[in-house]
């Protein structure tokens, strides 16, 4: 069953994907105290498919933008699964992203709003945080994004 959030993701035509499993030594999320904080998401499509290549090479500023929204959405599939519904989410804290990027390549933050936009889409004030984008050489499978959080939960709802 939905709640707030749920429904304007509605509102937003996004339907959030199945919570993917860690391919590695690692959990998808932990929860300490009030905050959750969900592992590195990477960017991968509607389809299942993974969002591939480098920003500054065959990947546009555009193109990664949209990547690090899918990014945030498999954020949000992460929350859903670790603490049930996305109306616990009291706010976001902090993104950290990646960005796979040519060594001339200088719009990271630019790509990165993808996932900060689209969370103060579907939190409104609350999806207001701190944040880093980074620039690096390469990231797993040869993704364009990857996008780590800080979310700060209700402990009870």
């Amino acid at each position: 069953m939905g709640g707030k959030v749920e429904a304007r993701l509605k509102d937003l035509g996004i339907v959030l994907p199945d919570a993917p499993t860690p391919v590695a030594n690692y959990v998808p999320s932990l929860i300490i105290g009030d905050l959750l904080f969900i592992s590195g998401q990477i960017s991968m499509g509607a389809d299942g498919e993974i969002i591939t290549g480098q920003l500054g090479g065959a990947v546009s500023v555009d193109q990664g933008q949209a990547a690090a929204k899918r990014c945030a959405i498999f954020i949000l599939a992460q929350t859903k699964a670790a603490v049930g519904s996305l109306d616990r989410v009291t706010q976001v804290v902090k993104l950290t992203g990646f960005v796979n990027a040519t060594a001339e390549f200088g719009d990271h933050p630019k790509v990165i709003n993808g996932a900060s936009d689209f969370m103060v889409e579907v939190f409104g004030d609350k999806g207001r945080h701190t944040r880093a984008a980074v620039g690096v050489s390469s990231l797993p499978m040869n993704c364009a994004v990857e996008v780590d959080a800080i979310l700060r939960i209700e402990q009870y709802i």
